[in-house]
């Protein structure tokens, strides 16, 4: 890995502790609402959607054959990643949310560390390899 593979590794986990940190700021603070709200809205999606990088762009996006722009797949796959970092997020944030809710212990702090702990172990894991498509025997794609 090389250091500017773990610096970007390491933005979303970055971003979640700058969020807690960022809790020390007075309650009305545009800061401290901008911070939390960035790092929820895709800190955690962006960190476990890292995981499965390599997975994702094994198969690039297909298009229209008659009208395909030459960058159609990569700006389509770019595409497709952000709308699964926010969902994504989105997603474990509800998640845990829930859970703090059914155990009686939702606070927005709690919410903030347990993300921010998710993100940080889901950026020290290590990245889920691609395998190659399968092809039917005797099949032609």
């Amino acid at each position: 890995m090389t250091p500017q593979d773990f610096v970007i590794r390491m933005l979303p986990p970055f971003g979640g502790w700058l969020a807690l940190a960022a809790l020390a700021l007075p309650g009305g603070s545009p800061l401290r609402g901008a911070a939390v709200v960035v790092f929820l809205a895709a800190g955690p999606g962006a960190a476990l959607v890292g995981l499965c990088g390599p997975a994702l762009r094994i198969r690039t996006a297909r298009g229209p054959v008659e009208q395909r722009a030459p960058d159609f797949a990569r700006h389509s796959d770019l595409l497709e990643r952000l709308m699964l970092v926010v969902f994504v997020s989105i997603g474990a944030v509800m998640i845990v949310a829930t859970v703090l809710i059914a155990t009686h212990a939702f606070s927005a702090q709690r919410v903030l560390l347990a993300l921010t702990l998710l993100t940080t172990l889901a950026a020290f894991f290590p990245r889920l390899r691609a395998s190659p498509p399968r092809t039917r025997k005797g099949s032609a794609l």
